[in-house]
């Protein structure tokens, strides 16, 4: 059996699942502490639905942890900057287009090194190991435990980000290390940028995990922890104090997830309503739909890989305005929908409300809105049918129709038919899609490099190599070596480079091996 958790603005979801078969869901609010909220949400599930502890074989946790401290530039560790480029690259330094509030909190400090490689693999310059040693003594007088090292198209040759580490870790055997190879695409800048994220956050890694572990002890699970990744699979325990960005953007795609699950369509849109926000997104076989370019997260742009998900200020919280026309949102009551909407006797007119009064939810008291003008109810109901529609209409890459799959708890403000869908799926446990999306998860590795075709190399090699890489990163992460397919394949000729270059990107997801898994956490926390 799975326990699968989601972190919301407004709710934590939980579930307890029995293979395919969801046994007990509960939806609470999310809290301040949210690390005390998953531990309020385990105790409730686990009590509700009475069953063994010692039968849970692994719990997935989708988290905002990570995403939050970015945005709000709280618990970042100091973070060493090395990009291996010179001569080339000095015109523009290291994080030269972060806010400020962000440099500040991370008080970076940035090194320009000789290194890098052209796009074919030929050297710039070659890598200065005294240069790397200087750069270890000055860190270890600063007290910097935890560095980012860049280097110029490292995703075609990562020789040097790696005999760059080993130089640093020989002088400073405790450093944090982040390659930028391991986390980020083609295009420097915003590669190294994920870079400095990724560092930046393994610090607050270290601790959330150890929360996380001991909160599951603290009600009695010994089961393995997995954190939701943000392309629809799970990394364990380990693999997220390394690489702890992969959960930027978890919770959508738990949700597409989820309802790819639940409504049994490996092909469509699906919108997920929360209580503060609108997620849409679009399912290709079963997984979410990836941004093909750059993305930003707390004004930095990256360009590791992320869902492609277009998202609103719309959900059951929303605040509504009457002048000087109808609108919903995007500001929200969060959290204090149960206290703040007129249906839970609050002095604020909210989504939730119009959707009781227009008979499509049975919340609180319906009796408390029934005094709402009825032109208003509509007008507040049309306008939220037609930006859940125009939304789907954006995500469609073609002139066919999608079909839709509404979850999310907010789902209910919106009518089981839109027009211009072919179909409209509200399925069972909609509520706790998100939730489910992360028990179900699997592990997943993928590849995104520039190849060089030549004669000595062939299309057929380079991708025979790729998926080969693609699943050994899936191995490494915690997937059952048996079990490993190759799910997607992408082949682009890149025509603005010289030479026949290539850019593959290679999705590979197995199955995990829970049994074996949980019997080792659990000789190790007898041994503790």
């Amino acid at each position: 059996m799975r326990i699968g958790i989601d972190v919301g603005g407004t709710h934590t979801d939980a579930v307890l699942m029995d293979g395919t078969t969801v046994l007990a869901s509960i939806k609470t609010a999310t809290t301040l502490d949210v690390t005390g909220g998953i531990v309020a949400a385990l105790e409730q599930l686990l009590t509700e639905s009475g069953v063994d502890r010692s039968t849970i074989h692994g719990v997935m946790i989708g988290t905002t942890h990570f995403t939050n401290a970015l945005v709000t530039g709280r618990g970042l560790a100091r973070t060493a900057v090395v990009r291996l480029a010179l001569p080339a690259t000095a015109a523009l330094p290291p994080m030269v287009d972060w806010p400020e509030r962000l440099v500040g909190a991370l008080q970076p400090s940035i090194h320009l090194c000789h290194g890098g490689h052209e796009f074919d693999g030929r050297p710039i310059a070659p890598l200065n190991p005294d240069e790397l040693k200087r750069v270890a003594q000055e860190l270890e007088a600063k007290e910097i435990g935890t560095v980012a090292i860049s280097s110029v198209f490292s995703p075609v040759n990562a020789e040097l980000e790696e005999a760059a580490a080993d130089i640093l870790l020989a002088e400073l055997p405790h450093l944090h290390i982040s390659l930028s190879h391991q986390i980020g695409r083609i295009g420097l800048l915003e590669r190294e940028n994920a870079t400095i994220v990724n560092a930046c956050l393994r610090n607050l890694a270290d601790d959330i995990v150890e929360a996380f572990t001991a909160a599951l002890h603290t009600v009695g699970v010994t089961a393995p922890l997995y954190l939701s990744q943000n392309d629809g699979t799970l990394m364990d325990a380990e693999f997220t104090r390394r690489y702890p960005i992969r959960t930027f953007a978890s919770g959508p795609t738990n949700s597409m997830r989820g309802a790819a699950f639940l409504a049994d369509q490996l092909d469509c849109a699906v919108v997920d309503i929360g209580g503060t926000t609108t997620d849409v997104g679009v399912l290709a076989g079963g997984y979410p739909r990836q941004a093909s370019g750059e993305v930003e997260f707390g004004g930095v742009r990256v360009n590791f890989r992320m869902p492609d998900v277009l998202s609103f200020g719309l959900g059951g919280g929303s605040r509504v305005t009457r002048t000087p026309v109808v609108e919903v949102g995007p500001d929200s009551v969060g959290y204090q929908l149960t206290s703040d909407a007129l249906v839970f006797g609050g002095q604020i007119l909210t989504a939730s409300d119009l959707a009781v009064a227009a008979g499509l939810a049975d919340i609180g008291d319906a009796s408390l809105v029934r005094h709402l003008d009825r032109n208003l109810v509509n007008r507040g109901i049309e306008w939220m049918i037609q930006k859940v529609i125009d939304l789907v209409d954006r995500m469609r890459v073609s002139a066919t129709p999608l079909p839709v799959v509404m979850v999310g708890g907010g789902s209910v403000l919106i009518p089981p038919e839109l027009p211009g869908v072919p179909a409209v799926h509200r399925p069972k446990h909609y509520g706790v899609a998100n939730a489910i999306g992360a028990a179900i998860g699997q592990i997943g590795g993928d590849v995104d490099r520039l190849w060089a075709i030549t004669a000595s190399r062939t299309r057929e090699e380079v991708l025979e190599e790729a998926c080969a890489e693609a699943i050994d990163r899936a191995i490494s992460a915690g997937a059952a070596p048996g079990t490993v397919e190759v799910k997607e394949v992408d082949e682009v000729h890149v025509a603005y480079l010289p030479g026949n270059a290539v850019r593959v990107r290679v999705k590979a997801v197995g199955e995990l091996d829970l049994t074996s898994r949980r019997n080792r956490e659990e000789e190790q926390w007898a041994s503790s």
